[in-house]
């Protein structure tokens, strides 16, 4: 996931234009963050059937 590809879903909550410029990257940072590891897990789990 890119940097925009998480911003244009983040705009879609009310709560992403109440934060400030750095409190916005940093969760942008965070969500491509949480979105790979959580892709990690899906490809461990189907490595293992």
């Amino acid at each position: 996931m890119t940097h925009q590809q998480a911003i244009q879903i983040l705009m879609l909550s009310p709560v992403y234009y109440t934060l400030g410029i750095r409190e916005r990257m940093q969760l942008i940072k965070d969500y491509c963050k949480q979105f790979y590891e959580l892709q990690h897990i899906r490809k461990q789990k189907s490595v293992r059937g």
